[in-house]
């Protein structure tokens, strides 16, 4: 199961990474979102970024969906590859 965790690891990593990119992107001023590359960032991150906006208030005018985002994809990570480590 070891190739298994990695798998699901490595998975975990990328999204975070495609996360990350997003949050660095909305802060470009200018940035035209109908760019294919910014669309797909937008598609493969909202599903996870939405529900987080509606069930928290912008804090001071911030939005901080993103880094419960984080939070929430590391204790995930964990979990779900210490879990196929104890197979």
């Amino acid at each position: 199961m070891v190739s298994l965790a990695e798998l699901v690891n490595d998975v975990f990593f990328l999204y975070s990474l495609v996360l990350l990119v997003r949050v660095l992107a909305s802060w470009i001023p200018g940035l035209d979102f109908r760019q294919p590359v910014v669309r797909l960032l937008v598609a493969l991150t909202e599903p996870l970024l939405a529900p987080l906006r509606r069930l928290l208030p912008p804090l001071g005018g911030l939005d901080i969906s993103p880094v419960v985002a984080f939070l929430l994809l590391e204790l995930l990570r964990r979990l779900v590859v210490q879990g196929l480590l104890a197979f």
